[in-house]
């Protein structure tokens, strides 16, 4: 069986950066799927090219929170809405290994960071600020607070919410990670799929997916669990196809690897890249 890590730049991203996800991936690479899996996502939330880490979108009101999570079978991992640090998914990671707890939110998750040694860390950048800005300037031009609230809601609607994630098969064993900074404009506390196990991650004893795109509409389909339940009754490249067809014109995407194969799949270009060993 070869062993595989398989990474995603989040639906949307352009499939020219594939040789720098390549690199991420052969650089991450190790003989521990979890391991390999979490460094990749961190190695893409350090970059600020990415909507995860340093490079997240900011909120509404200017502010930024992250979420992230990770899994292996049996196990599972998430922060929500976690404010100022470099690497949401390492928290993750130690949510899962080093706390009684699966899930931590808010101002515990950062509090819990701190606790585990993460340094006060500003993520925001110029990139950020300048897209708010444009956000912010679109929706005054509309006096009627209705027509607002609409264009708000329209603008959700219709961006794709980045994410970028990891699977691995290594030793046969897998896992999944996956780290956002949401999307632009949303309200703060607003929650996507990232750290909602079935819909933006999966993983079990049959393989592992992670997933990209309109969040909301993620979780409504279970977009993750859909394509994991069906690993080993189809080609995975098939199963995959056929799932993301379900959402029409909804951006999306995923990522998956099962026993012996791995697949990505997606309704608009999708930044991948992989390493085999």
């Amino acid at each position: 069986m070869t062993d595989v890590l398989l990474l995603h730049g989040g639906v949307g991203s352009d499939s020219t950066i594939n040789p720098k996800l390549d690199g991420f991936a052969s650089e991450a690479f190790n003989g521990d799927s979890l391991d390999s899996a979490v460094m990749a996502v961190s190695l893409m939330e350090d970059d600020e090219s990415f909507n995860a880490g340093t490079g997240s979108v900011m909120r509404i009101d200017g502010s930024i929170q992250m979420d992230a999570s990770v899994m292996v079978p049996g196990k599972f991992g998430a922060v929500i809405s976690i404010e100022r640090v470099r690497n949401p998914i390492i928290v993750a990671r130690e949510v899962m290994e080093k706390s009684p707890h699966v899930i931590i939110a808010g101002d515990g998750a950062t509090r819990f960071a701190r606790m585990m040694g993460h340094q006060d860390y500003d993520p925001s950048t110029e990139k950020a600020r300048m897209r708010l800005q444009k956000v912010l300037e679109e929706l005054k031009g509309h006096p009627s607070d209705e027509e607002r609230s609409r264009l708000f809601m329209l603008s959700i609607s219709r961006e794709a919410h980045d994410t970028v994630g990891a699977v691995a098969r290594i030793g046969g064993m897998f896992a999944a990670a996956v780290s956002t900074g949401g999307s632009s404009p949303m309200m703060r506390g607003r929650v996507g799929d990232c750290p909602i196990p079935g819909s933006g991650i999966f993983a079990g004893e049959n393989g592992a997916v992670v997933a990209t795109g309109i969040g909301e509409e993620i979780i409504r389909r279970h977009l993750c669990f859909s394509i994991y339940s069906r690993i080993g009754k189809e080609p995975l490249q098939k199963i995959m196809d056929e799932e993301i067809s379900k959402f029409g014109a909804i951006a999306v995407g995923a990522i998956a690897v099962s026993r012996d194969e791995f697949a990505h799949s997606a309704n608009k270009d999708m930044a991948t890249g992989f390493h085999l060993r």
